[in-house]
C-alpha cells in the first residue's frame, strides 16, 4: 500500500459496545471488512479518543486476548482485563482503532474510504458532479456523497454504476443509470 501524505496514522476497527458478563469481555461491533485479522489474538489496538478519531494519549494500547463470534460482532477480550468492572470503566464505548501500518495490504481494486473523499467525480460523458465528501457504508450498498455546487448526489458504490476509481488522481467515474441524478 502507497501511503499519502493525507492518510490517518490510525483506522477505526471496531467499537466497544457493551461489557458482556463478568470476566471482562466485551461485545465489539466491527468497523473493519477484515475483523478476523484486526481482531486476533496478540494484535495490539489503540483506544479512540473522546472524537474517536485518534488514540487516547492517556490510554495505553491494549493487546487483544481473544475473540469469538457473537450475534452481529464479536466478544473480544483484552489482555489485562480479568473483570467486569475495569472493562467498564475503560473500554466501553470506545472506538477500537489499528495503526495503519500494521494492516493488511489492501487487493487489487480496494481502498480505504478515506482515500475516496475530496475525490472528484465526474460522468463518463465528462460532466462534473462535483466532490465526495461523505462515504456511508449502508445496506445493500454503500453510498457516496458527492456535492456540486448545486446539489448534493447520493451515489451508491457498486462497480455498475463507480466504473473508474483513481486515488492517486483524486478522480471517480460514474455512469449513473437514468433517473439517479434526478433523485
Amino acid at each position: 500500500m502507497t501511503m499519502g501524505r493525507d492518510d490517518p496514522g490510525f483506522l477505526v476497527v471496531g467499537h466497544v459496545a457493551r461489557v458482556h458478563g463478568i470476566k471482562g469481555e466485551v461485545f465489539v461491533h466491527t468497523l473493519t471488512d477484515h475483523p478476523d485479522a484486526s481482531f486476533a489474538s496478540g494484535v495490539v489496538l489503540r483506544l479512540g479518543d473522546a472524537s474517536g478519531r485518534e488514540p487516547d494519549a492517556d490510554l495505553p494500547p491494549v493487546e487483544v486476548a481473544s475473540t469469538r463470534p457473537f450475534k452481529h460482532g464479536l466478544l473480544v477480550s483484552f489482555v489485562g482485563f480479568q473483570g467486569r468492572g475495569e472493562a467498564e470503566r475503560v473500554l466501553s464505548g470506545r472506538y477500537l482503532l489499528r495503526e495503519i501500518e500494521a494492516i493488511e495490504p489492501l487487493g487489487e481494486g480496494e481502498v480505504f474510504y478515506h482515500q475516496l473523499l475530496g475525490c472528484r467525480v465526474e460522468t463518463v460523458t465528462g460532466a462534473r458532479l462535483g466532490e465526495v465528501r461523505e462515504v456511508y457504508e449502508l445496506a445493500p450498498s454503500d453510498l457516496l456523497e458527492v456535492r456540486g455546487e448545486e446539489r448534493t448526489y447520493l451515489i451508491p458504490f457498486r462497480s455498475e454504476v463507480v466504473v473508474s476509481v483513481d486515488v492517486e488522481g483524486g478522480r471517480l467515474v460514474v455512469d449513473p443509470p437514468e433517473g439517479l441524478l434526478d433523485l
